[in-house]
């Protein structure tokens, strides 16, 4: 009897050893299973953070975008109305001057003077609008030959559609000199453009480099 209770202690003592054993085994596997899913969980917010802030990031960079298009829109708004309300102003002050003569025929014998000087041609048509037709054509051939005694310059006959100013040009129309106010407000279009942009830029606290 004494050798079955030691077995039976023996084995007792056995099984409490291998349970302790994988007791412990279970307590690692646990620990480690828990930091396993924390440093998942953790990766898992890490990744869940770093798309809320690429979402947050491109929402941003639109909403930027948006403003900046509409700032844009608004800008040539603006700039559009400038230039505008210049070329109406110029409009107005061209007609003015046409008005009075005393200003307006010396400029129209200098444009006539320097396009025909410009085009290397001995006959030469010049074209007005119908106001200045009907004042110059008594006149035509003192003034013409105040402006260029070297040239022979006909005087058409069909008014031109312009505000004001002169058209030159070779009798055979392939060279053009345009000093209407159209053909030179044309020429100035981009530098208008310019000064609008830079007046903006002003009034938006920049320094108003363009």
């Amino acid at each position: 009897m004494d050798q079955v209770h030691e077995l039976e202690i023996a084995i007792l003592s056995q099984a409490k050893k291998l349970a302790a054993v994988y007791r412990e085994g279970a307590q690692h596997s646990q620990k480690r299973i828990l930091q396993e899913a924390q440093q998942r969980i953790q990766q898992r917010e890490q990744r869940e953070t770093q798309r809320a802030q690429a979402l947050a990031e491109r929402s941003y960079r639109r909403l930027l975008q948006a403003n900046e298009l509409k700032l844009q829109r608004e800008m040539d708004i603006l700039r559009w109305n400038l230039v505008e309300g210049v070329i109406e102003r110029l409009q107005e002050r061209m007609q003015e001057l046409m008005t009075d003569r005393a200003r307006y025929l010396p400029l129209l014998r200098s444009w006539l003077g320097r396009a025909a000087d410009a085009i290397e041609r001995p006959t030469l048509v010049a074209e007005v609008n119908s106001a200045d037709l009907d004042w110059l054509r008594p006149e035509w051939e003192s003034f013409s030959r105040a402006a260029a005694a070297h040239k022979q310059i006909t005087l058409a006959t069909t008014p031109l559609q312009t505000v004001g100013g002169i058209l030159v040009r070779s009798d055979d129309n392939r060279i053009r000199i345009d000093n209407t106010f159209e053909g030179r407000l044309e020429r100035l279009s981009l530098r208008l453009h310019q000064v609008a942009t830079r007046h903006l830029l002003a009034d938006n606290g920049e320094s108003g480099h363009v």
